[in-house]
């Protein structure tokens, strides 16, 4: 049991109030209750202030406190504070304990202190495990593997042979990391013949992968997802591709091979970035965009093939209006034909 004191405590909020709220839940403004935290950012959701039934509430600075039976935190960044007190005090057990006795582990492999393997995992020969990981139930893990400490591999993942992954790495049910990339090659009776792919999956430190999420290893040398990369559901990344620190990248996206991309960048949903292409730190790629070309410059990107922001809209707008458009010239030829009748009747 948390309180509202605790929770600017650990936030740094300003609170106005009574400090000995209980918190029991957490809950979204609009469905929160008696006993519940919630918080406040957008102004699309000022709405809910006056009806909300939350006990404690986070608000950004200036927000009226109008509703003496609420509780206030004042912070600059609500969502950020509600996701601290989320994270501190209601976080998700995962109880996962032991060694299960279907699990098999080649007596080469090594396994941390304090790790959790679940039901029918296989690992297989040389891998190492580091301390404090949780493996769940039918994952494999192939052989010469290795992942770091506090690892939180869910049910159902694939990770291949020689694969290295760093710590505090989630990855999500369904996951597959150094499958075989898209590697053929035509010969000259239009038969495809496979390139067998001999090069591994380097993740770093602080990575999620989602559920479904397919990180294929490289030809040759490595496909890098580099530290604190973020990859939603059904994410394909192809051979030999790196992704930048901190980046992230929405569902049902995809980086062709060799592609880079680089830090802190934003790849919005059902994006696709076309082979051997750079994108540079800090690109923002908005949703079902088209990367044909590489990027050099930070900024927002949209459309296919993506361009920078502004000009897309320009476009766009200029696309609706091609009906208009076309009227207007339509207009305008039948006044020239009507002038030049006139000239040529003189």
């Amino acid at each position: 049991m948390i309180t509202a004191g605790d929770a600017a405590e650990l936030t740094g909020a300003v609170l106005t109030g009574t400090a000995d709220t209980v918190i029991q839940r957490l809950a979204k403004i609009e469905n929160a209750g008696s006993g519940d935290l919630s918080f406040l950012e957008r102004d699309i959701y000022a709405k809910y202030h006056d009806t909300t039934r939350a006990s404690v509430l986070f608000i950004k600075p200036g927000f009226p406190k109008s509703r003496s039976e609420i509780t206030y935190l004042e912070v600059k960044n609500p969502y950020l504070s509600f996701v601290a007190v989320l994270n501190r005090y209601f976080a998700p057990e995962f109880k996962l304990t032991g060694i299960s006795p279907s699990a098999y582990i080649d007596p080469t492999a090594k396994i941390g202190a304090n790790c959790a393997i679940g039901q029918n995992v296989v690992i297989e020969a040389n891998c190492e495990i580091g301390d404090n990981s949780k493996i769940f139930h039918n994952t494999v893990i192939s052989r010469d593997t290795k992942i770091g400490s506090n690892a939180l591999i869910f049910q159902n993942v694939s990770i291949r042979e020689e694969c290295i992954i760093g710590n505090n790495v989630i990855l999500q049910p369904g996951v597959v990391v150094g499958s075989d990339g898209f590697g053929f090659v035509p010969d000259v009776k239009g038969v495809y013949n496979k390139v067998w792919q001999k090069g591994n999956v380097v993740i770093g430190d602080d990575v999620e992968l989602g559920a479904n999420t397919c990180i294929d290893r490289a030809a040759m040398g490595s496909t890098i997802i580099r530290n604190g990369v973020k990859i939603d559901n059904m994410v394909q990344i192809a051979h030999g591709a790196e992704i930048g620190e901190n980046s992230v990248l929405s569902a049902l996206s995809g980086v062709a091979g060799s592609s880079v991309l680089g830090k802190n960048c934003i790849v919005a949903a059902q994006v696709g970035i076309a082979d051997h292409l750079h994108i540079t730190d800090g690109a923002i790629i908005l949703a079902q965009s088209g990367v044909s070309r590489s990027i050099d410059k930070p900024g927002m990107y949209f459309g296919y093939p993506a361009k920078e922001h502004r000009l897309a809209q320009r476009l766009e707008v200029h696309t609706r209006n091609l009906p208009d458009y076309a009227d207007r010239i339509k207009a305008l030829e039948k006044e020239i034909a009507e002038l030049e009748k006139k000239l040529e009747s003189k």
